[in-house]
């Protein structure tokens, strides 16, 4: 039985890919903060502001359309693997990648001069938009084939190709060798391009074995399925043994159910922006807003190389182990996440307003230390979510996990337009730390939900 050594190397390669990961997107974490902290030194109040909003524009756009797919070819590549299978179709996520750019670029050919309004009527920035947001549909496409291979290292190293040359542009501006809005915003498009530079060493690799076809060297058989059924997600496993192949229905349903999640988690990080741009009379107000939330998704970032680990981690254990190695995962994931949000809600009581005001940004805006704690907290429950919501999807419960998603971003944008709180940054910074709290606890009874079914499959 090849189970009980396959476990262990499980193990290494989830915390081996976990740690390189994390490298290389803590560095792109920084980086996207110091190109944007770049940015507001060099540029005036307005074009600073159409930079942030063109990031939150393309950044909500790419992730709803291509974080999808990318889930998908992770969690259907790290689940065929796990069962013995070293040849994957990729036909059906190309299609549906292909359809989500197609659709992008009709509507944002028919809806230019709304999208042209919102930088302006700045030609250049929608441009940048376009070009930039068709661009990532191949970067997203390289980082799920490389997530369900277990290729962290070039992964991390895509992530950080995109934001060190997206820094380079603001550099140029800064030292004198460009300048303007344009050539700032000019590297939010190069980016995506620039990062595929990995993707070629990533097929001069192909050659070498699978390390986990090497531990399971067949197709995955009846009997081989029905031990299986001591993990979590006997349906998933059944489907998988009767189809080797994945359909365009189900794939195309399991990428609409992230779409909507990927669709919330953003309405949670850029919404207040758009709604504060939209309804402050100081038209610098949304800037402050985007540099308050850069604390929740800077992390965010640096979360991804633990996300992007965690779902073939956890689809693999769903073929092949148990409930309780499952759920050790998730509980040692959290625990983490826990010391981590501390840590850092602390630090920001302490020494938050200073950092922002006068090391990172050097606006004239003085931070409240409690609502910069509160997006601390917020930032903690949101990585919470997140590990919960990769353990639905591993489960094949995207669909419960989305409801919970909508749920929490809905209340945050209906909380936006309330004006309970006059102060629209503190209303801000409660609001976020209540959605993300609302999720967390949805996420958290999803889960239980499906550990108790396991059990009592398990029991049957």
């Amino acid at each position: 039985m090849a189970e009980p050594a396959q476990e262990p190397a499980a193990k290494r390669s989830y915390g081996s890919g976990a740690r390189i990961l994390s490298i290389g997107i803590a560095s792109t974490g920084l980086l996207t903060f110091a190109y944007f902290s770049i940015a507001s030194h060099v540029l005036g109040e307005g074009e600073a502001k159409r930079v942030d909003l063109l990031w939150s524009v393309m950044f909500v756009i790419i992730s709803v359309i291509y974080r999808p797919i990318e889930q998908l070819l992770s969690r259907t590549i790290a689940g065929r693997r796990a069962r013995g299978h070293s040849q994957h179709s990729l036909r059906v996520p190309m299609l549906i990648q292909g359809g989500f750019a197609t659709l992008f670029l009709i509507l944002a050919l028919a809806l230019k001069e709304q999208l042209l309004s919102v930088f302006d009527h700045d030609e250049t920035l929608y441009w940048i938009l376009v070009v930039g947001t068709l661009a990532y549909a191949a970067s997203y496409f390289a980082r799920g084939w490389l997530a369900g291979h277990e290729r962290f290292g070039l992964f991390g190293g895509l992530v950080l190709m995109e934001s060190l040359s997206r820094l380079c542009f603001a550099l140029a501006v800064a030292v004198g060798i460009t300048s303007g809005e344009s050539a700032v915003a000019l590297g939010i498009a190069a980016a995506p391009l620039v990062s595929l530079v990995v993707v070629p060493a990533a097929f001069a690799r192909r050659g070498g074995r699978d390390p986990v076809r090497i531990a399971r060297d067949a197709p995955i058989t009846v009997d081989e399925a029905d031990a299986a059924l001591a993990g979590p997600g006997t349906e998933g496993v059944q489907e998988t043994a009767a189809h080797g192949d994945l359909s365009l229905r189900r794939g195309g349903g399991f990428a609409v159910f992230v779409a909507a999640i990927m669709l919330s988690e953003q309405a949670l990080l850029n919404a207040a922006v758009l709604t504060v741009d939209a309804t402050a009379k100081d038209v610098a107000l949304a800037g402050i807003v985007f540099n308050v939330l850069l604390i929740a998704r800077a992390p965010l970032q640096l979360f991804q190389a633990i996300q992007t680990s965690l779902l073939p981690h956890l689809t693999g254990l769903e073929a092949t182990a148990g409930h309780e190695a499952f759920g050790r995962a998730i509980r040692i994931t959290v625990l983490a996440i826990a010391a981590f949000a501390a840590a850092v809600s602390l630090a920001l009581l302490a020494i938050g307003p200073f950092v922002m005001q006068h090391v990172l940004f050097g606006q004239d805006y003085e931070y409240g230390r409690w609502g910069l704690a509160l997006i601390g907290i917020g930032m903690g429950l949101h990585l919470t979510s997140g590990a919960l919501n990769q353990a639905a999807l591993a489960r094949d419960r995207a669909r419960a996990a989305a409801g919970c998603w909508l749920l929490a971003a809905v209340v945050f944008v209906g909380w936006m337009f309330l004006p309970a709180i006059s102060d629209q940054v503190l209303r801000v910074e409660v609001g976020y730390a209540g959605a993300t709290g609302l999720l967390a606890v949805a996420l958290t009874l999803l889960y239980r939900r499906g550990t108790s079914a396991s059990a009592a499959t398990i029991a049957a």
